[in-house]
């Protein structure tokens, strides 16, 4: 196993700042007992690379200023989508940003197979995709372990998210009877097994998505997706649409038949309950949103259980206020009826946003790479 090194700016509270120095993720005993439960580790965002299956794989993870080593701390995966890597895909999500925030850790993998730009992956997803690369799976498990072996992680509170084709890879990872995680959430990309065609309609293949427990899900999707089309039809990977999954991955944990829905001018909300062992399924559909992560275009109104006071926060931040309630009573919300105006700003960091000015309609970050096919 090679040596983490460091990313030479890291992002912490907005600022970037240069971190001196190596973390020795797990190459020599003295090393890994500095990594466990009981010593700090300096905050920011390390490169690591890592064996799995004899293939060689890299990962980014982010140490925010809070951690101690002292207290076990949530663990947030997020999955890049096709044609993008770890560090875009933090660019695009601002998991790194919340985790600093908010004093978790994050991690984030990047996929097998080679994009179609150069420094790009995409995932080899069981079952779905044509190209060969490595299993994927087996580096998942590999990443988890290494990062509960060597930093103080606490075990129940492990959480994943995926947008596009991340958003797939994850959604075949537990499918495939992997419980990793307590609760999941996607962009543009929830998936419920393989597309097989029935009769003339695309459904989800019953046989290929069968998880070992329930899980609490989260999905956002945009009705101007035309790459992951929410009412279907797209690529082959495709097919069925973004409602059918969602009441494939309802009944998978045996939520109430009818979900509660909540209108407004710009989005819907549907929240599937009475779920079994405590789980939810909530789903986001923005009418204005196309195959981007709504960040920067659409906000969330968020009522707390405690004192009810209403803050607006963005999807990342929704998302990670849906993992903490993963298990138990879910968090209240609506969603903000019109995108932001081009001369509004989401709320300030400090306030639960990430202080980024909106822009009209849905756009990819400016740091992912301009291509179509970033599925």
């Amino acid at each position: 196993m090679t040596t983490s090194t460091v990313f030479p700016h890291v992002r912490a509270r907005g600022v970037l700042r240069v971190v001196a120095g190596l973390f020795l993720f797990g190459i020599s005993t003295a090393a890994a007992q500095a990594a466990t439960c009981g010593s700090p580790i300096e905050p920011g965002q390390y490169r690591l690379t890592f064996q799995s299956g004899g293939v060689e794989r890299e990962a980014v993870y982010v140490i925010p200023s809070s951690y101690t080593g002292k207290k076990k701390v949530p663990l947030v995966l997020d999955f890049h989508g096709s044609n993008s890597n770890p560090k875009v895909q933090l660019g695009r999500s601002h998991w790194n940003e919340v985790a600093e925030r908010e004093g978790f850790v994050v991690m984030a993998l990047a996929g097998s197979l080679k994009g179609e730009l150069p420094n790009t992956h995409a995932w080899n997803v069981p079952g779905v995709t044509a190209g060969e690369g490595a299993d994927e799976s087996a580096a998942i498990r590999e990443l988890l372990k290494l990062a509960k072996d060597k930093l103080c992680i606490d075990a129940t509170k492990v959480y994943a998210s995926g947008y596009s084709g991340g958003g797939r890879m994850l959604s075949q990872y537990i499918c495939n009877g992997f419980g990793d995680f307590a609760a999941a959430g996607f962009v543009m990309g929830l998936r419920a097994g393989t597309p097989v065609e029935e009769n003339g309609v695309w459904q989800p293949r019953r046989e290929s998505c069968q998880p070992s427990r329930p899980v609490s899900i989260i999905a956002f999707s945009g009705k101007k997706d035309h790459v992951n089309p929410f009412e279907g039809g797209g690529r082959a990977y495709w097919r069925y649409g973004g409602e059918v999954a969602l009441n494939r991955w309802a009944e998978l944990n045996g939520c109430e038949t009818r979900a509660s829905l909540e209108t407004g001018e710009n989005a819907d909300v549907a929240t599937y309950a009475g779920c079994r062992a405590g789980t939810s399924v909530v789903s986001y559909v923005i009418a204005s949103a196309d195959h981007a992560w709504p960040a920067r275009t659409v906000r969330f109104r968020l009522a707390s259980n405690g004192d009810k006071a209403i803050r607006e926060v963005d999807a990342t931040d929704r998302m990670w206020e849906f993992f903490k309630a993963s298990g138990g009573e879910m968090i209240a919300t609506v969603a903000v009826d019109a995108a932001c105006s081009d001369k509004q700003k989401t709320a300030a960091i400090s306030d639960g946003g990430q202080g980024t000015r909106c822009s009209p309609s849905s756009k990819p970050d400016s740091n992912a790479p301009l291509v179509s096919d970033d599925l």
